[in-house]
């Protein structure tokens, strides 16, 4: 007997759009079968006609900041603000929590703060900081999806930014144990103060492409010499596109795809983040990335803050933090950007879903297809609505897309065959899920 049928007219499955319907038991997805199969004894979900019955998303990139800066977010709101967007696995940052995770103990503490206060799947980063290089073996067989450093100040002090010379010593830890390294990739060096003021100008030309590009660079040059794989972050300049390759990946996010440094307005810090929003030709270029497969995966880099912290008072792009509060629409933004230029939905599964369950090795998410997790999301691809900032589920109302029209809706999101509504989201770990 299967507890489940999802029986829909559209299901990205099997690299492709299909009528079918999806046998659930126990949680796992055990056939995908015709539309017309009978349906038997099992409890039916009938996908709309306006619908499309997705993979749940998975995120890679969240900061949840919780426990110590809680005020910022923290796991509930975080995830219920996937859930509602469709993701039903994130994979929380290091950083910005209070303590770091940088050694096991900062470990526990942050799985007792996301331990029954989720509504989704919620695995771990461990931090790569000068002096933890022997920590790294511990935090990886203790189920970290891999480590995040930075190659220039993290702007929080806790968190210590990596030398040429630390990278290339974390890199051969990692190396040894097959674990993964991702980089925050700017140079220091090319980054100038940004100037006090209202104007977005200013604060895009203090980080120039070429900060990306020299730091890329420095990453491929220490994995190549250490054998170490490599991923850079929150990728925002298409100009550094041809570094990669080999052992080093890359993910680009939503912001990046959405807006357009000529198209900022004075004094809205919500759109302040680092590495910065470019211009309108560099957001086509990284379009073209994803369609020629040379950046493979699309996540939030979900990084809220108080509202004072981005200074609405001023509007001072100098003073304001960066990060932009996206994990809620990442898939509408997604899609609304995509649909324009000719993509699918099975290329946004593609990006939004299979590709980040590759990079962090999650053998039973990111597809529809048997002996996967039911994380499903139904979506509907061709409502639209209007972005209202108090009407999200994270827990600051502020959002660059606040305003903004989007396209695709998402009517219900299922983890483990079962409609989120509480908090049962599991702590995952690596190998394990």
């Amino acid at each position: 007997m299967t507890d489940l049928v999802f029986r829909a007219r559209r299901c990205v499955a099997g690299g492709s759009e299909v009528a079918a319907c999806v046998r659930v038991r126990d949680g796992r997805i055990v056939s995908i079968d015709p539309f017309d199969t009978p349906i038997e004894d099992a409890r039916l979900v009938e996908v709309g006609p306006d619908e499309i019955l997705l993979p749940g998303l998975v995120d890679t990139h969240v900061h949840v900041n919780d426990p110590g800066r809680a005020e910022w977010e923290g796991f509930p709101t975080a995830t219920k603000a996937a859930a509602a967007g469709g993701v039903t696995t994130i994979i929380d940052m290091p950083l910005n929590s209070l303590p770091p995770t940088t050694d096991l103990r900062a470990l526990e503490i942050k799985r007792d703060a996301a331990r029954g206060r989720s509504y989704v799947d919620v695995g771990f980063w461990g931090g790569a900081v000068p002096g933890n290089a022997g920590e790294l073996a511990a935090l990886h067989e203790a189920g970290v999806f891999g480590f995040k450093c930075f190659l220039l100040d993290s702007g929080v002090e806790e968190f210590g930014h990596l030398s040429a010379d630390e990278l290339v010593g974390h890199l051969r830890v990692t190396a040894g144990l097959d674990a993964l390294m991702i980089a925050h990739a700017e140079d220091a060096a090319a980054i100038t103060p940004t100037p006090p003021g209202r104007g977005y100008a200013g604060f895009l030309a203090s980080r120039p492409a070429a900060a990306e590009h020299n730091a890329i660079a420095s990453v491929v040059k220490a994995a190549a010499l250490t054998g170490a794989r490599a991923h850079i972050v929150h990728l925002s300049s298409s100009d550094a596109v041809s570094l990669l390759g080999g052992t080093v990946t890359a993910e680009t996010c939503p912001h990046y795809l959405t807006f357009a440094a000529e198209d900022v307005p004075d004094g809205a810090t919500e759109f302040k983040c680092c590495p910065p929003i470019r211009d309108a030709a560099n957001r086509e270029r990284l379009w073209q990335a994803l369609a020629d497969g040379l950046i493979s995966m699309i996540v939030s880099d979900h990084s809220p803050c108080t509202p004072e912290l981005k200074r609405p008072d001023t509007g001072d792009f100098a003073a304001a933090w960066g990060g932009i509060a996206s994990v809620q629409l990442g898939l509408p933004a997604v899609w609304t950007g995509a649909h324009a230029r000719g993509h699918t939905l099975v290329d946004v599964a593609s990006w939004m879903a299979a590709g980040p369950a590759e990079l962090v090795g999650l053998r039973h998410k990111g597809h529809i297809a048997p002996g996967f997790d039911a994380d499903l999301c139904v979506f509907a691809p061709d409502a639209e609505f209007t972005v209202d900032a108090a009407a999200l589920h994270h827990r600051n109302p502020v959002t660059a897309y606040h305003g903004t029209t989007l396209r695709g809706v998402v009517r219900a999101t299922w983890l483990r065959g079962e409609p989120v509504g509480e908090p049962r989201g599991a702590l995952l770990e690596r190998g394990t899920a």
